[in-house]
C-alpha cells in the first residue's frame, strides 16, 4: 500500500555506504521490535491499529487497548457522532495543540472535498480547530462563527493545563454553557484515564470522556481517540483508516532489507550522516496534503531534534511552491534532500479542451488529463532537482482515501522510531519543549514562578 523508491538517491550514494546504513537500520528495527530502546514505555502506538480493530490481538502489556481503555471505544465514538447529529450540531470545535490536533486536521483535510463548505453538500459537521495559537483575533473570529452555528466541542489534553488549549477551552466552554441547556452533552474530553485538571473537570461536569493512553505520546496519538473521534465526527470511515494502518503494521513487522520503513530510515540517515544533508523537505503535489507536512514535521522534529542531532524537517506543496521555494531548492546551499509523497491515481477526471484561438498556446495539451500535466511537472522537477544536487526519496500510495491515509500515518510513525534509533536518540521524549513554557509562565506571573519571573524580567530589562 505504501511503496518506496530511492533511485533518486543513487547518483549521490555508493552501494557500500548504503549497505552500512541499511545494517544500522536493521539493528534499529530489532531495538524497536524487541522494545528494548530508550523510551520503550511509549510504544503503545505500535499495535494500535490491530488492537483497536480486534482487542484480543493486542500484544500483552504494550498493545492497545490498555486496561485503562475499555472495549467498545469505536462504538462510543460513533455514539457521540450520532448524538450530535440528532442535536443538529453543524460545527465541532476541536481544541488541542501539537499531536492533539495535527493528525486529525491532516486526515480531515486529506479526505474532504476541497470546496465542501462553499458547496454545502457535506452531511456532517464542519470541524474547526482551536487551542493551537494565542492569537486574540483568531479566538474572537472563532466565537463569531460559533454564535452563528449549532456548536459542540472536543477538547484534547493529557493534563488540561497546557496554556494554549486551556485558554481556548475556557472561552469555548463558557460560550457553550451560556448558550445551551445541554452543555455537558456538547463537550467531550480526551484526556488522562485517572488524573489531571481536565479529567477532574470532566468528572465534575459529566462530560463524555475518552482516554489518551499512558503508553502513547502525543505525536504518535493520531490512531487513538485523539485523531479518530474528530475524523469520525467529520464524516469519515475511521475503521477503514485503521484497516490501512493495520495492513502497514503487519507489513512493517517483517525484518527485511526491502521493508520500506527500514529503507527510508537507512537512506535518510545516510544522506544526513554520510553526505551532510541537514534538511529534509517533505514534498506533496496535492493541496489536500498540506497538513500531512505539518503532522510529519512535528513527528520527526520532536522525535529526532535533540542531543545536538537531527535532520531539520521542512515541507512544500508543489507545484505552487515551485514558484516560491523552487529557486532555493534548485540552486541554494546544498544542504537538503527531498521526500516526495506521491498519490498515483486521482479520484476525479478533468480533461483539457481545445481553444480555436489558442491565445494561451496550450492546444498541444488538448485531450490530455490535468493529472498527466501534474505527473510531467513532478517528473521534470525530480530530474531538475537531482541534476541540481538534491537527492530524492519517493513514497507512493495508489490513491487518497481513508485506508491510504491510515497507512501513511503508521508508515511514518514506525519509520520514525527506526530512524531515531539509527541516529542514537530517544524518539519518544521531548525535553526541549519545556523551556519556552517556563519562560512564558514566568512572564505571565503564574503562581509558583515568582523567582523565575523576577530573574527573567531583570534579564529582559538589561537587554534594553
Amino acid at each position: 500500500m505504501v511503496k518506496i523508491d530511492i533511485e533518486g538517491c543513487s547518483s549521490f550514494v555508493k552501494d557500500a555506504e548504503y549497505a552500512k546504513y541499511l545494517e544500522k537500520a536493521l539493528d534499529a528495527f530489532d531495538v524497536l521490535e524487541k522494545e528494548q530502546g530508550p523510551g520503550n514505555d511509549f510504544l503503545g502506538w505500535k499495535h494500535l491499529p490491530s488492537g483497536t480493530l480486534d482487542p484480543a490481538s493486542a500484544t500483552a502489556g504494550r498493545g492497545y487497548p490498555s486496561p485503562a481503555v475499555p472495549d467498545g471505544m469505536l462504538e462510543a465514538c460513533e455514539a457521540v457522532r450520532d448524538d450530535w447529529k440528532a442535536k443538529g450540531v453543524d460545527l465541532v470545535i476541536v481544541i488541542g495543540i501539537g499531536g492533539s490536533y495535527l493528525g486529525a486536521r491532516c486526515a480531515i483535510e486529506a479526505l474532504s472535498h476541497g470546496f465542501a463548505r462553499q458547496l454545502r453538500t457535506k452531511n456532517a459537521p464542519e470541524v474547526v480547530f482551536a487551542g493551537n495559537n494565542l492569537c486574540e483575533d483568531y479566538i474572537a473570529e472563532l466565537m463569531d462563527l460559533a454564535a452563528e452555528r449549532n456548536t459542540a466541542c472536543i477538547v484534547i489534553s493529557k493534563s488540561g493545563t497546557t496554556t494554549e488549549p486551556a485558554i481556548a477551552f475556557r472561552i469555548v466552554r463558557e460560550f457553550i454553557e451560556k448558550h445551551y441547556s445541554d452543555a455537558a452533552a456538547r463537550i467531550v474530553a480526551i484526556t488522562d484515564a485517572e488524573r489531571g485538571a481536565l479529567k477532574t473537570l470532566a468528572v465534575r461536569e459529566g462530560y463524555r470522556t475518552f482516554v489518551v493512553p499512558d503508553n502513547v505520546g502525543g505525536r504518535f496519538s493520531v490512531l487513538t481517540p485523539v485523531g479518530l473521534l474528530p475524523v469520525l465526527v467529520a464524516g469519515f470511515d475511521v475503521r477503514a483508516m485503521l484497516e490501512g494502518a493495520a495492513e502497514m503494521e503487519r507489513k512493517l513487522s517483517v525484518k527485511s532489507e526491502e521493508n520500506p520503513a527500514v529503507v527510508y530510515a537507512a537512506m535518510r540517515n545516510l544522506l544526513y550522516g554520510g553526505l551532510g544533508k541537514k534538511v529534509e523537505i517533505l514534498v506533496t503535489y496535492n493541496p489536500k496534503l498540506q497538513y500531512l507536512g505539518e503532522w510529519w514535521k512535528q513527528l520527526y522534529g520532536e522525535s529526532e531534534g535533540k542531543d545536538g542531532k537531527g535532520i531539520f524537517p521542512a515541507s512544500v506543496n508543489n507545484t505552487a511552491d515551485l514558484h516560491s521555494m523552487g529557486q532555493f531548492i534548485q540552486e541554494g546551499e546544498r544542504i537538503m534532500f527531498e521526500t516526495v509523497v506521491n498519490v498515483e491515481n486521482a479520484s476525479r477526471s478533468v480533461v483539457i479542451g481545445p481553444d480555436p484561438q489558442n491565445l494561451d498556446q496550450l492546444n498541444f495539451l488538448s485531450g490530455k488529463h490535468v493529472k498527466h500535466c501534474g505527473a510531467m511537472a513532478r517528473l521534470g522537477t525530480r530530474l531538475a532537482h537531482i541534476d541540481g544536487g538534491v537527492p530524492q526519496i519517493m513514497i507512493s500510495v495508489d490513491s487518497l482515501c481513508e485506508r491510504t491515509v491510515g497507512a501513511l500515518f503508521y508508515f511514518f510513525e514506525f519509520a520514525c522510531g527506526v530512524s531515531a534509533y539509527v541516529l542514537g536518540v530517544n524518539p519518544f521524549n521531548q525535553p526541549g519543549v519545556e523551556a519556552y513554557k517556563k519562560n512564558m509562565f514566568a512572564l505571565l506571573d503564574k503562581p509558583g514562578y515568582e523567582e523565575q519571573s523576577k530573574a527573567i524580567r531583570e534579564r529582559v530589562q538589561a537587554s534594553h
